[in-house]
């Protein structure tokens, strides 16, 4: 396994002093990670160094074509002021999964697991410690060459930064009201939709931006062929509860396959729910709710851990769910799920990883 240079900052910054205000992605920490991919020597130069900005030619192919990948994970601070990563080789399995698909050279994924321990320990003081706060760590590779063509990049940087952060949604754990995209497309099968990258944020910005004006705290993207069939949510794959079922939108390369997605089908099977992976549609969801069939809907994400939905616009059409409250699967999914997170409940599926 390489050795990772070690450059630490003179100059320290000043940590937010109020951490029921940070927001999310608003603070950044002293120290990232940094390592070159040049082609014909591979991956080198792995280094933590003082935080600060990264030089770019105007013409590197990042800027132009989009050749870029992230992932997204946390630091939690245990009861007993240990820290704790949930899953990170699930996460740089999946930034494996989207480097393929993008024509980035994979990563060794044990290293960049070490990377991301190293680099936390290294900024250790940043993690918050009140509650549902953690240490937001997000890796990113893109492409470097200054050329303006189009074809797989020959030099790449891996970058991790580091953000203390609060509750994603202002909602926090009250339920989030979700807008059903109807006019725009944000991805389809045999596209790039099952990656982490940034063309498919960027092609959800105008139905997101909509939904803000209209008072919808996300978008809720429909299938680009029939226009008919859930995906996910714009930062969350969604689950529905119907006469008792747990019914979430199967992965067929459109949607991302979530880490606390899968978490939560197994938290989920682990206590005896029925859960379903299959498509269904929102003429499904809305008969649901107008027969009272539909208990609860909820979303599953790093950022958001679970994000209950209280209320989906489709068309003219509003449904409520469970009288806009917060139904007892979330609540127990969200309470086992940052209880393992946290090391304040046993971790029986041996997820977390310990970092100090």
């Amino acid at each position: 396994m390489k050795e990772i240079r070690i450059e630490r900052t003179k100059a320290p910054k000043t940590k937010p002093a109020d951490q029921s205000k940070l927001g999310f992605g608003n603070y950044y920490t002293d120290h990232m990670f940094l390592m070159n991919y040049d082609k014909g020597q591979g991956w080198h130069d792995p280094r933590i160094v003082p935080y600060g900005p990264i030089e770019l030619d105007p013409a590197a192919m990042c800027l132009h074509y989009g050749q870029e990948v992230f992932e997204g994970l946390k630091a939690y601070r245990s009861p007993g002021g240990g820290i704790l990563l949930f899953r990170p080789d699930k996460n740089m399995a999946r930034l494996n999964s989207s480097n393929e698909r993008l024509c980035i050279p994979l990563i060794d994924e044990e290293f960049a697991v070490e990377a991301i321990r190293q680099l936390v320990l290294i900024d250790e003081d940043w993690i918050p410690n009140a509650e549902g706060t953690s240490l937001y760590i997000r890796p990113f590779i893109f492409a470097v060459d200054a050329h303006v063509g189009v074809h797989p990049a020959n030099h790449l940087l891996f970058c991790i930064i580091l953000s203390p952060v609060g509750a994603y949604y202002p909602e926090g754990l009250n339920p989030v009201k979700i807008y059903v995209e109807q006019s725009y497309v944000r991805a389809v099968k045999g596209g790039i939709g099952f990656a982490k990258t940034g063309g498919n944020y960027a092609a959800s910005l105008k139905a997101q931006d909509e939904a803000d004006k209209a008072g919808y705290t996300q978008v809720l993207w429909l299938d680009g062929v029939e226009r008919k069939y859930i995906e996910e949510v714009g930062t969350m794959n969604v689950f529905f509860i119907i006469d008792g079922e747990v019914i979430t939108p199967v992965l067929q390369g459109s949607i991302l396959s979530g880490i606390t997605r899968m978490s939560c089908i197994d938290i989920l099977r682990s206590k005896g729910m029925k859960v379903t992976q299959r498509l269904i549609s929102i003429d499904e969801v809305a008969k649901a709710a107008e027969e009272g069939r539909l208990n609860e809907a909820f979303g599953s994400g790093t950022a958001a851990v679970i994000s209950p939905i209280g209320q989906l616009k489709w068309g003219d059409k509003i449904m409520e769910i469970n009288g806009g409250k917060i139904g007892p699967v979330s609540q127990e999914l969200y309470d086992t799920l940052t209880g393992i997170q946290w090391g304040k409940i046993p971790d029986k599926f041996g997820w977390t990883v310990k970092v100090k």
